[in-house]
């Protein structure tokens, strides 16, 4: 039997992750536009096409970025549909080798352990082929779901920054998780 290759960079039972592309901006943007109230106001994900097309510029040809879309493989009402992000931003090679993540889940998959799946994937393809050794998540105190994923991934929890991020208009104070290689 011929092999067919996966569309995936990597496969979980559930879930696929692969690289953003232009194409995906429609679907992005709509599951955007419904998650609204779930992303805010911790997240806010494009929701025009001009947004999309910069946001998946950087994420496509910035060395520094990689964005990865999280597929739903499930055959429901969702199968195949774009259930969330993970991108690794700030990557830093070097002496370094690391990156700082950022994601969210869209709402249609919003509880359904999508999310903690992909995440491994993406961990496990940051310290494999990205030869990543160091992966950082800064995460609002008050974002319970955003430090459920990042603890539910193994990583630990490294401190406390005060006015690291501005977001919706303010300066927030984020926790530091982090992962490396080691620890996985």
């Amino acid at each position: 039997m011929p092999h067919i290759a996966s569309r995936y960079l990597a496969e979980g039972p559930r879930v696929g992750i692969r690289h953003f592309s232009y194409e995906d901006g429609a679907e992005f943007i709509a599951r955007a536009r419904e998650s609204k109230d779930l992303h805010q106001p911790w997240l806010f994900p494009p929701t025009t096409d001009a947004a999309y097309a910069g946001y998946a510029g950087r994420l496509i040809e910035d060395r520094s970025k990689a964005g990865f879309l999280v597929c739903a493989k499930d055959g429901g009402e969702h199968g195949g549909a774009i259930a969330g992000f993970i991108n690794i931003n700030n990557i830093v090679e070097g002496g370094f080798q690391c990156g700082a993540l950022g994601y969210g889940v869209f709402a249609h998959a919003a509880g359904r352990g999508l999310m903690r799946e992909a995440m491994g994937l993406v961990v496990d393809h940051a310290f494999g082929p990205m030869r990543l050794h160091r992966l950082e998540i800064n995460a609002q105190p008050g974002n319970a779901a955003s430090i459920a994923l990042a603890r539910g991934a193994g990583f630990r929890l490294e401190g406390f920054s005060p006015n690291m991020i501005y977001i919706d208009g303010a300066w927030r104070d984020h926790e530091r998780w982090a992962i490396t290689a080691e620890m996985r």
